[in-house]
């Protein structure tokens, strides 16, 4: 077909390429051949991308291993961490004067996360390069900066802004 690589989840991004790739090809400015092999080459970009998201496994088991680096870095359990952060202390806070040591930690524990993702080709050098040029500072606004406390709504148990719950 005239756009057999745009098929699936194209989405309103899909229907303007090939929408964008049908006037071009009837404009004589490119070949039927050369829409067909941008449309597919966002196809096998997209599904590339899609290949090397994350599973929700992945993401827990990357989010049990982040609190194992808090809690043993602080010498605190799990349980007692949950309460502090739920009752709205950063981990700067409850870390006190194991703050710099916490952060050292966590950007250790990052940036060996981003060079795993490399070494398995779910990222390149360049990407790997630029995620950890951040990581020291997103780590320290995390630690620094509380979250709000949470209640079955939103903050502190009021009903979260409008647009913003799942559930309305």
């Amino acid at each position: 077909s005239a756009h057999g690589g745009m098929g699936g989840k194209g989405g309103k991004d899909g229907a303007a390429l090939t929408a964008l790739l049908s006037d071009l090809v009837s404009k004589g400015t490119i070949t039927q051949s050369q829409a067909d092999a941008i449309a597919k080459a966002r196809t096998d970009a997209k599904a590339l991308a899609q290949a090397n998201r994350p599973t929700e496994a992945e993401k827990q088991a990357h989010r049990t291993a982040a609190k194992a680096v808090v809690t043993s870095t602080l010498g605190i359990t799990e349980e007692a961490l949950k309460t502090r952060m739920r009752a709205g202390d950063s981990l700067a806070t409850i870390a006190g004067s194991n703050k710099d040591a916490l952060i050292a930690a966590l950007v250790a524990y990052e940036n060996k996360e981003i060079t795993d993702a490399q070494t398995a080709g779910k990222i390149t050098a360049d990407r790997a390069t630029k995620m950890k040029a951040n990581v020291t500072a997103r780590v320290t606004e995390q630690v620094n900066n509380p979250r709000p406390p949470r209640g079955p709504h939103g903050p502190k148990g009021q009903p979260a802004p409008a647009g913003t719950s799942l559930r309305s």
